[in-house]
């Protein structure tokens, strides 16, 4: 007896997926929990195990297919287990007859017809337009529409256009000579070719011209002594060939979502603040010298960062909210998301608790979150319930930026570059280790003063990484 599985709710009410890749085959024999595939969510790889043991009898979707929770994936058991036939071969003919009685119905666009369905003898033909006025056939004419001309008043009357365009016509009344038929994109792509759409043999459905029309009407006019506009014809017929077309779902679906919900959502409003970080890349120094929190553990500015964002959230309970409602929920725990940049796309893990967390603890935290987020394999629970969000644009060589909130949260931090300039101390000038901090924050939940004073105490964190010791 065979047994169909279905793509489950991965646990975050998502509707749909991509295979990325298969771990088993037909034929395979497989064990409770053994993992099946590999799906891509919006949010994240997973691997669904197996719901139970058996043999592999089909798989019902390939690799690279996007498909909608609930439709099945695989079938265990069954007659079938040596095949790899879709879902739809279930609803293939009986047997060949069917198929080749289908083929000799003389479809008139050639395509095969669906079983159950059969060719309808109207479906090739085209409802006239409304109003528009559809010429009678002349006297004697022959009724096939690829009958050789016969002269005749009517073929005298439209001697003027070309033969191709009048093998075109269809029901509807056809176009003006003086302004050929052609849809605004194709109008516009014929003036940067200089190709003029009165001389183009028009080949469309309608007797309109399309785009082939005009790339094949560029090729032809271009001559060799022409070398102003050869160049330019051939660059604009050639730049499909020099585009990349990159599909537009899953996590960068979900993240672009998420980014325009919010700045759309919330009132942005965005602070900044140079800091003298001279004592904080000391304390960076030593750290990684002395091996203190650990052999294997990567110290680095993000993790004194982030031990000021928590403490600074302490100080400043009311930036680490969000709105609900009617009600602003201030949170007491920090859920530290970082914003991490992964061949997927933008995903935004989060740190739990990480208030309650000593520097070793972060530092840990913030290794094993990067180190899962460039696997590919951050899972859902991890990404959500973040409180307040850091960014490290100083890693790609920038001082600062706007950055977007992220959703259900309320304040987002970009930590800029670290740079040696000139700074003063006392009443010198001194060179120092600077670096500038900016703040989004969303003015419906938080006003100027909240902002200011967060901002503030993160600066002063990390200027003197000793005051977060009280």
């Amino acid at each position: 007896m065979s047994f169909e599985f279905p793509l489950p709710d991965v646990g975050e009410g998502l509707t749909e997926a991509d295979i990325v890749a298969w771990k088993v085959a037909p034929g395979d024999t497989v064990t409770v929990n053994q993992i099946l595939v590999e799906i891509e969510t919006a949010k994240s790889l997973v691997e669904l195990p197996s719901p139970q043991a058996g043999t592999v009898g089909a798989l019902l979707v390939e690799e690279g297919q996007t498909i909608e929770v609930g439709t099945p994936i695989i079938r265990f058991g069954g007659d079938d287990a040596n095949t790899e036939a879709a879902p739809a071969s279930a609803d293939a003919p009986a047997s060949g007859s069917a198929e080749k009685s289908v083929d000799a119905s003389g479809d008139a666009d050639g395509g095969a017809t669906l079983v159950g369905y059969g060719a309808k003898e109207t479906s090739s033909k085209r409802r006239p337009r409304k109003g528009a006025s559809v010429p009678a056939p002349a006297a004697g004419a022959a009724p096939a529409a690829s009958a050789a001309p016969v002269a005749s008043a009517a073929q005298a009357q439209s001697a003027s256009a070309p033969a191709p365009a009048a093998q075109s016509q269809s029901a509807s009344a056809p176009a003006s000579p003086s302004k050929p038929l052609a849809k605004p994109p194709v109008r516009k792509l014929a003036k940067d070719l200089g190709v003029d759409l009165s001389q183009v043999t028009p080949t469309g459905p309608r007797g309109d011209v399309t785009r082939d029309d005009v790339h094949a009407a560029a090729n032809r006019t271009a001559a060799p002594t022409s070398g102003a506009t050869a160049p330019a014809a051939a660059s604009a017929s050639d730049q499909g060939a020099l585009e990349e077309r990159i599909p537009f779902k899953g996590v960068t679906k979900m993240m672009a979502k998420a980014m325009v919900d919010s700045a759309f959502t919330m009132p942005h409003v965005t602070e900044f603040l140079d800091v003298d970080v001279t004592e904080t890349m000391a304390m960076v120094r030593r750290l990684k010298s002395t091996k203190f929190l650990g052999e294997d553990v990567k110290v680095s500015p993000l993790l004194i960062v982030a031990k000021a964002v928590a403490w600074a959230v302490g100080r400043n309970p009311r930036i680490n909210s969000c709105l609900s409602g009617d009600e602003i929920v201030v949170k007491k725990y920090v859920n530290l998301g970082i914003a991490a940049a992964t061949p997927r796309g933008l995903i935004v893990p989060n740190i739990k608790n990480a208030q309650a967390m000593g520097l070793g603890e972060l530092a840990q935290g913030i290794q094993d979150l990067t180190a899962l987020a460039r696997s590919g394999k951050t899972p859902p629970a991890d990404q959500a319930g973040g409180t307040i969000t850091i960014t490290n644009v100083g890693v790609f060589g920038v001082d600062a930026g706007t950055p977007i909130i992220n959703p259900g949260e309320a304040a987002i931090l970009a930590f800029g570059q670290v740079r040696k300039k000139p700074w003063v101390v006392g009443d010198e000038i001194v060179p120092r280790e600077v670096t500038t901090l900016s703040v989004s924050a969303d003015h419906r939940v938080v006003d100027g003063e909240i902002i200011s004073k967060f901002l503030a105490d993160v600066g002063r964190g990390l200027e003197d990484p000793t005051l977060m010791l009280a």
